[in-house]
């Protein structure tokens, strides 16, 4: 970061990870709406695993996104951080029947039908340098036969995306206990995949489910590319991402942007693949590739490759920058 910023609070009281709005929608709700289109099975359950330190209304938050959906929001804690593994057990009572397990820090687009006929699905994505995923190996049944982690030599191009479907949660809770029971670990942590494993040794089918597109955001950058992305999928398919009661005085929107509730743009030109969000300001600026979220205030700036939180005020003329909930730049 580079500037004349002499005032920064520190970045703590970002909004977590999966509630971080891509296209105006927070992440874990585009997520479980893809899935559900995928399995097309009504949804009775989503389970959040997140650490106690997000907060009452994160959990808040979680709750009413399940609800949306038509489901159950339960929330669970994993105290700590000991591999995905015991992440997933630390929901072990809502493991029954039919489930997906999901990363809350991906996107995905696909058009598959799930085959439920198999033991477990796993979501892959092909990719160019298989080199730095974990990978999972076919047949000539199109089963999957093996999992490799970052394999040195080529072996598949199937990058494992972190979203998986089982068929009997029960099994799954039994397999990854074993682990935690015997304390079977990699580099000190519990590890999904060896209970895979555990389960493709006793003759379970596992199956890929491959998606035709993998967003990432793990991090600002490949978030902010994830939220350009989403938008020229939205924009194509013909929805409408600009509010109705948008304030324009003097300024341009140039799409694909979400621009949501109460946006004021003055003396402004926004966009592509920009989001806004509710209530937030904008003058005597020009936005392109950016993710601003709500009640934001932003004036005389330049911004290309930004990531704005909730509540944020910035005047100034960064170009790159990244600055969570309630921070201020003077």
């Amino acid at each position: 970061m580079a500037g004349r910023g002499s005032r920064l609070r520190p970045h703590t009281l970002t909004v977590p990870k999966p509630l971080i709005p891509i296209a105006g929608k927070p992440i874990v709700h585009r997520l479980v709406e893809d899935i559900a289109g995928v399995i097309n099975q009504e949804i009775e359950e989503i389970a959040f695993i997140i650490h106690k330190d997000f907060g009452t209304q994160v959990e808040k938050d979680l709750v009413a996104i399940a609800e949306k959906l038509g489901a159950k929001g339960s929330i669970y804690y994993q105290e700590q951080p000991l591999g995905t593994a015991h992440a997933i057990m630390s929901a072990k009572e809502s493991m029954k029947g039919p489930i997906v397990v999901a990363y809350a820090d991906t996107l995905f687009r696909a058009d598959f039908t799930l085959d439920t006929t198999a033991d477990s699905v796993i979501w892959v994505k092909q990719v160019e340098d298989p080199s730095a995923f974990g990978v999972v190996q076919l047949n000539d049944k199109n089963e999957i036969v093996d999992f490799v982690e970052k394999p040195k030599e080529f072996v598949s191009d199937l990058a494992i995306i972190g979203i998986y479907y089982f068929k009997s949660g029960e099994t799954l809770r039994e397999e990854l206990q074993y682990l935690l029971d015997n304390n079977v670990v990699k580099g000190g942590e519990y590890q999904l995949t060896d209970g895979l494993e555990n389960m493709k040794q006793k003759g379970m089918k596992f199956v890929p489910g491959k998606v035709d597109e993998w967003m990432d955001c793990g991090n600002k950058n490949v978030t902010v590319e994830t939220n350009s992305r989403m938008l020229n999928f939205l924009h194509n398919d013909g929805e409408n991402l600009v509010s109705q009661n948008v304030v324009l005085e003097n300024s341009t929107i140039v799409p694909p942007c979400f621009i949501g509730e109460n946006v004021v743009l003055k003396n402004a030109t926004v966009g592509p693949n920009v989001s806004l969000g509710n209530n937030t300001r904008v003058e005597s600026s020009v936005i392109k590739n950016s993710l601003v979220q709500t009640n934001a205030v932003i004036t005389n700036a330049h911004l290309d490759n930004a990531m704005i939180g909730n509540h944020a005020a910035f005047n100034g003329k960064f170009t790159s920058i990244s600055i969570g909930d309630y921070s201020v730049i003077e």
